[in-house]
């Protein structure tokens, strides 16, 4: 298969890059590597990738339509996975117009550039956000969506709505895969778990919104990559589907757990909680079970130890001292 993954030299994208590579497709990436976070790292996540063979990586925007619509032209797509965007709650508090133009004017790009070009399969990459604060708990994907409490959450939502619609408008297959928390190797340097590591092994104090009680389904990078590969296995013709690790710990409990990773007693701070925080996030995956089979749930034990020896490998380039 030829397949193009958007957002390719990101957390989740370059993981996603690599195990499909080594499944002997052909990949093109695509990226603007822009300054959300430090592009350096971006380009480090891809690296090695760049070695592997069948991979091709363009740096351009999703909101160039003529580059998008040149680059489905000119390539026989089987599918495109999207997974670039503007990520974050809080940020799109503070930028709600960027938000909308990279999350629903670039995805507008490529879904029309799809549908002129063959009609790949389209997975889109959304967020277990659009729940919003739905007290009905674990979230199914039957649940209401119609109040996300972020212009994030609501990009994400719009999303699944234009490959909704594009579906039945033009017949384009679509599948958008709700992640839920997601945490691993090359996290973005501002997520949560990634910064709570950074403070306890740097001895600086950890802020925590809130009183540590709200409740995440963290969900380790690999097994969203299973759920992509699934989703890619198994063409759907218009479904959405939560990717999560079907459980969930406080914050206080992900810190307490770092802690006796590393073996360091973390400083804590608490401030007030958040715009756009939602008390609780959980994942009911009883619909990709049945529709990818048997998924795998990495404990978030274990996740926070396969991160803590990934931080271990590359304790010297990341600045640890570990």
């Amino acid at each position: 298969m030829k397949i193009l993954i958007t957002g390719a030299a990101g957390f989740i994208g370059s993981h996603a890059v690599e195990r499909i590579l080594t499944m002997g497709n052909e990949v093109v990436g695509l990226d603007d590597f822009n300054s959300y976070y430090d592009p350096a790292i971006k380009r480090w996540n891809v690296s090695h990738a760049m070695g592997m063979r069948g991979f091709t990586m363009i740096e351009g925007d999703i909101r160039d339509e003529d580059l998008v619509n040149r680059l489905i032209a000119n390539n026989r797509f089987d599918a495109i996975i999207h997974l670039a965007a503007r990520a974050g709650v809080r940020p799109s508090i503070q930028n709600p117009v960027l938000y909308e133009t990279a999350n629903v004017s670039g995805l507008l790009n490529l879904l029309e550039a799809a549908v002129n070009h063959g009609k790949p399969y389209f997975i889109f990459a959304s967020s277990s956000s659009v729940y919003g604060t739905s007290p009905r708990l674990p979230w199914r994907e039957d649940d209401p969506v119609d109040c996300p409490i972020s212009p994030y959450a609501i990009t994400k939502r719009s999303g699944e709505l234009l490959c909704n619609s594009y579906h039945y408008t033009y017949g384009i297959r679509t599948c958008s895969l709700r992640f839920f928390t997601v945490y691993g190797p090359r996290q973005r340097p501002e997520m949560a778990i990634a910064k709570f590591f950074r403070a306890i092994l740097t001895g600086q104090p950890i802020t925590v919104f809130g009183d540590g009680q709200a409740r995440r389904d963290f969900t380790y990078v690999d097994d969203i990559v299973d759920g992509l590969v699934a989703a890619l296995a198994h063409p759907l013709e218009k479904e959405i589907v939560n990717l999560g690790g079907s459980h969930t710990a406080t914050v206080l409990e992900m810190i307490q757990a770092i802690a006796s990773i590393t073996g360091k007693e973390p400083d804590l701070r608490f401030e007030s909680t958040k715009a756009g925080d939602v008390p609780a996030t959980w994942a009911d995956c009883s619909k990709a079970e049945q529709l990818f089979g048997t998924t795998r749930h990495t404990p978030l034990w274990q996740g926070l130890e396969q991160y803590f020896h990934w931080l271990k490998e590359h304790q010297e380039r990341l600045g640890l001292p570990i």
